[in-house]
């Protein structure tokens, strides 16, 4: 399917296959099992979530399990069986995400966002987040003061409807949050409403 949308792809058997395939490969969106061989999808996932979009695919349907994938820096979380067209949809709106992405550089007091190289420091020192903790702190950053709710975040982050899971983008925001240290006070959390990042006017 994915072949016939005008997409190069490849593919592997098991865990250790693809942690030697994808620095190669270089790919801009990973489909991942969780349920393989040698090494799982978590597995994987937590080796690669840095660096590039993950959606991963599962059998498994427990709320719990799409968290452990979540928290470990997947995107999107697919539960077998599914069609393949929603896999294809997915997979577009994440390319899209990284695409818009503005080229200007963003800072917001010690912040500093640098979109040509997906980076983000605050007081030059890089913080190292997953792509998905990374387009939620470059939309907000170039939003300041705005209140934006969960599901107003799932649809411009994810970039599609993504009804029920609104909890994707708490566990998100925490992970955030936790690597900001002491600058993650400038995300507010709008109780009944949603997440506001706050001006930062210190040098």
């Amino acid at each position: 399917m994915l072949l016939r949308e005008g997409y190069t792809v490849d593919s592997v058997c098991d865990g250790y296959e693809a942690v030697e395939k994808i620095p190669s490969f270089k790919p801009d969106v990973i489909l991942l099992d969780i349920m393989m061989p040698n090494k799982d999808g978590y597995q994987v996932c937590r080796e690669f979530c840095s660096d590039y979009p993950i959606i991963m695919l599962t059998a498994k349907s427990d709320i719990v399990d799409k968290i452990a994938g979540i928290e470990l820096g997947a995107d999107d979380y697919i539960t077998k069986p599914f069609d393949i067209r929603e896999v294809v949809i997915r997979a577009k709106a994440l390319l899209r995400r990284k695409g818009k992405e503005t080229s200007k550089i963003i800072t917001n007091g010690s912040l500093k966002i640098l979109p040509d190289q997906r980076r983000v420091t605050i007081e030059e020192k890089e913080l190292d987040l997953t792509p998905i903790e990374y387009s939620l702190i470059s939309l907000m950053a170039q939003n300041i003061n705005r209140v934006f709710t969960r599901e107003e975040l799932l649809d411009r982050i994810w970039g599609y409807e993504y009804p029920g899971e609104t909890r994707s983008v708490d566990i998100q925001i925490q992970r955030l949050r936790k690597k900001l240290g002491l600058w993650e006070k400038n995300i507010k959390t709008i109780y009944g409403a949603g997440y506001q990042m706050m001006g930062d006017h210190r040098s």
